[in-house]
């Protein structure tokens, strides 16, 4: 079995540049902003080609960043209580924005967007979110998708009517598969992305997709928040299967493994390369406002915007005010909704709470 590499050689693998020859030049927000009308469309794209999602998601990126975790797997096992709410304030049908991990997933598959940006200040995180890419891509249903994410064999007995309660307790014991397996596995994952889809991906960003599934290979569905840092895995946090096991305040589970329908909205926006994952700081130059430049050129207004609890660094290092900034730069109404995070006082992850806040009122003076 190999041994699980550090945090720091994965910071400096993931520090990549895009190889020369597939290089597409960055998308000028600017330009964007200055796009004639004419060339709007009156809708966004219902499917994007391998070349133009490889183009946004680099023309709209930063240069990649850090943070103190690598972030593989969500710490909110509230995040379902805010879903009723959200679906009466916000709206089906537009664009979502979010970042972090799979947390994500859960909203998306809420709201139906047409399209989807992931902005995360590590390029970790779109690594990240090309490994989920692939996985949803490679299977067809729940069962099937997380036999590819943890390498174990299938479970007997699940399948379209299991709840993800009834797939989390099936997966729990399931021995892990050899490690010629998971190797196997991984050349499919990255196969699927540079010969199918056709990704110019570098060898520092393959070996940022080895390892991240390596991570969910090596620690199975107790994977948590912490895993990838020095507690390896220990500390008050939701596993991987715990949060497949949450619900809402009604005890609804409305993850996105939680049935077929949900798991099919993500399967659909991936195969259509409309879930399109960025690298930049929310309170950086490009990032947030290409985005938004790019959904206002397509008639388009944000639906929701997930935060995690991002807005406490950017107070702590003084620049919430650039990114309200960002924000307001959006094309919002009175539906556009932000979802946080904060601490409620219970204690460690599980004591983050969700909440809901408008867009536009609290960005109302930042300027665009």
């Amino acid at each position: 079995m190999r041994i699980r590499r550090s945090f720091a050689v994965f910071v400096s693998a993931a520090a990549v540049a895009l190889a020369a020859p597939f290089a597409f030049p960055p998308v000028s927000v600017r330009a964007a902003q200055a796009a004639r009308p004419a060339a709007a469309a009156d809708r966004l794209p219902a499917e994007l080609s391998n070349e133009e999602f490889w183009k946004l998601s680099q023309g709209f990126s930063e240069q990649n960043g850090s943070f103190r975790s690598d972030n593989l797997v969500s710490n909110e096992v509230w995040l379902q209580w805010v879903i009723p709410d959200l679906l009466e304030r916000s709206r089906q049908g537009s664009v979502y924005l979010g970042v972090g991990p799979e947390q994500n997933f859960t909203y998306i598959a809420a709201l139906k967007p047409k399209m989807v940006f992931i902005t995360d200040v590590r390029r970790g995180n779109l690594h990240m979110h090309l490994m989920y890419k692939a996985l949803f891509e490679l299977t067809s249903n729940r069962a099937d998708f997380l036999a590819l994410q943890f390498n174990k064999k299938r479970p007997e007995g699940v399948g379209e009517k299991s709840t993800g309660a009834d797939l989390a307790n099936a997966y729990w014991n399931i021995p892990t598969s050899p490690e010629a397996e998971y190797k196997a596995n991984l050349k499919r994952v990255q196969d699927h992305l540079t010969k199918t889809r056709r990704l110019p991906l570098d060898t520092k960003d393959l070996e940022g997709i080895e390892y991240v599934y390596w991570s969910f290979y090596w620690y199975g569905p107790a994977i948590n928040y912490n895993s990838s840092s020095s507690a390896g895995g220990r500390g008050n946090m939701a596993s991987y299967g715990d949060l497949m096991l949450s619900t809402d305040a009604q005890n609804v589970n409305r993850g996105f493994l939680a049935s077929e329908d949900n798991f099919r909205v993500l399967k659909s926006l991936h195969a259509r390369n409309l879930i399109v994952p960025v690298v930049g700081n929310f309170a950086g130059p490009t990032a947030l406002r290409a985005v938004g430049a790019y959904i206002r050129e397509h008639g388009a207004t944000v639906a929701a915007m997930y935060l995690s609890n991002v807005e406490q660094y950017l107070r702590q290092d003084g620049i919430w005010n650039i990114f309200c900034a960002n924000v307001a730069s959006m094309p919002l109404d009175d539906r556009s909704m932000f979802i946080r995070s904060a601490n409620s006082g219970a204690g460690g992850g599980s004591g983050l709470a969700n909440s809901l806040g408008s867009m536009k009122e609290e960005t109302r003076g930042c300027g665009g």
